[in-house]
């Protein structure tokens, strides 16, 4: 299941002095996930860096954006929830196709900026590591 996303931007890099890094490309997907269907409910800064959370009946649903450990260009986007399968006050609730579905939304928002490059989802072993 596709739940991370990692690609170098220059042009969705925050000013250096900026604490928490994601915040331009947060905005962009913003902008970008209701063209593809979505309805953003809110944009929020977080420890980590920012979370855009969509609307979706069942179960919490968002992407996280922050910065890629040891690249001054990269970032990272990452689904919640990014397991396959998750409980809910209804009960078990199979999650891959909505997430399937955000995945390949947020690749082509990501692709259509046209300053993205060098996309790579990760594996579910990098995934389940941390890819430390």
């Amino acid at each position: 299941m596709r739940s991370h996303l990692e690609f170098r931007s220059g042009a969705l890099r925050d000013p250096p002095a900026t604490a928490l890094r994601g915040e331009l490309l947060a905005r962009q997907l913003m902008i970008g996930l209701p063209a593809q269907g979505y309805r953003i409910k809110n944009v929020v800064a977080e420890d980590w860096g920012w979370c855009v959370a969509v609307d979706n009946p069942g179960f919490a649903l968002w992407i996280g954006c922050g910065a890629l450990v040891g690249h001054d260009d990269g970032h990272l986007c990452f689904i919640h929830p990014s397991k396959p399968r998750l409980w809910t006050w209804m009960g078990r609730v199979d999650a891959r196709e909505t997430v399937d579905r955000l995945a390949s939304a947020l690749e082509s928002c990501i692709r259509r900026s046209g300053v993205a490059h060098h996309l790579r989802w990760w594996s579910e072993e990098e995934v389940k590591a941390g890819r430390r």
